[in-house]
């Protein structure tokens, strides 16, 4: 079985390379920068619509900058990833198929416009926003830089790296707009990603075995993992995420005047939605989290319930 990154990879490497072309170039980059992993940082919306804050035009333009400037933090870091690993991924079969390693995007190319990325980024949050934000963005940079050298070599360390890099997404909203974060929302954003980082862990490894190891060139550390106990970090997070879930619905309370406790009412399609990719997590199909995410209907319908009873419970309140 080819995974879905795999065919992406292939039919976009089946367009002619023009080495040099400035077009090439440019297009290469973008490519570089996964445009298709850019859904993730949503998650900076995340804090302002947990808080339930309604934004002025001002707040709204400075959560799209936060947004924006997240998005090229993030492309930084691919960027200079594959140029360290350029010659590392012309050895693989998928791999050598990206711009950098192709040869579309010089390795210099890369460098450059990643460390332009990484710190024009928390510059601007620092102009833009708050020191709190661009330190923020600064770390993240850091870490995220210290996993492809380093961290993403680690047992564990890989698992809990990945997943502070999304809790860093669901805060940085927050921090732009000074929004207190609660405990229950870094506990439940926390272990909902180490969920999915998780669960996405083990489909990797359940899709490897399958194939003979066949996956073990492109995450070396992966095959120290056993699948048993991938299952228990991803059965252990979901559980966690459902309870840090359901205390802060409980301990918020009920409107004097609504009709309904929507937000207690919200504790079940968060719990379905959990339980719904728990199906693609234990059938070892969640490799790829947007896809699962984006293409589920059953999930988005979940997802959709859910949104409604939030904010009915908002405007209850």
């Amino acid at each position: 079985m080819t995974e879905p990154a795999a065919v992406i990879e292939q039919a976009a490497s089946a367009a002619p390379v023009t080495a040099g072309s400035g077009w090439s170039v440019a297009a290469g980059l973008v490519r570089t920068a996964r445009p298709r992993q850019w859904v993730k940082n949503g998650l900076v919306l995340a804090a302002p619509f947990a808080a339930a804050r309604p934004l002025d035009a001002y707040e709204a333009i400075r959560l799209a900058a936060v947004l924006v400037l997240f998005t090229a933090c993030s492309a930084a870091v691919y960027l200079i990833n594959d140029a360290r690993d350029a010659e590392a991924d012309r050895a693989h079969p998928v791999k050598r198929h990206r711009p950098v390693a192709s040869g579309q995007v010089p390795v210099a190319a890369a460098y450059a416009a990643g460390l332009v990325l990484a710190l024009a980024a928390p510059a601007t949050a620092a102009l833009a926003c708050n020191g709190d934000t661009a330190a923020l963005l600064a770390a993240y940079v850091a870490m995220q830089l210290a996993y492809c050298i380093r961290l993403k070599h680690m047992l564990v360390v890989d698992l809990v790296i990945v997943t502070t890099g999304f809790l860093m997404r669901a805060m940085a909203g927050g921090l732009a707009l000074d929004i207190t974060l609660s405990r229950w929302f870094l506990i439940t954003s926390g272990f909902g990603a180490l969920f999915m980082v998780a669960a996405k862990r083990y489909s990797e490894l359940v899709l490897m075995s399958g194939q003979d190891g066949e996956l073990g060139a492109s995450r070396a550390l992966l095959g120290s993992y056993t699948v048993g106990y991938l299952r228990f970090v991803w059965q252990l997070a979901a559980g966690v995420a459902i309870l840090g879930y359901c205390l802060w619905a409980l301990e918020s309370g009920s409107s004097a005047h609504g009709l309904l406790p929507w937000r207690q009412l919200s504790m079940v399609p968060f719990t379905l939605s959990i339980l719904r990719y728990a199906v693609f997590a234990d059938a070892g199909t969640a490799g790829e989290p947007e896809d699962v995410v984006l293409r589920d209907r059953p999930l988005l319908v979940i997802a959709l319930a859910w949104g409604l009873l939030y904010v009915l419970a908002v405007a209850d309140s």
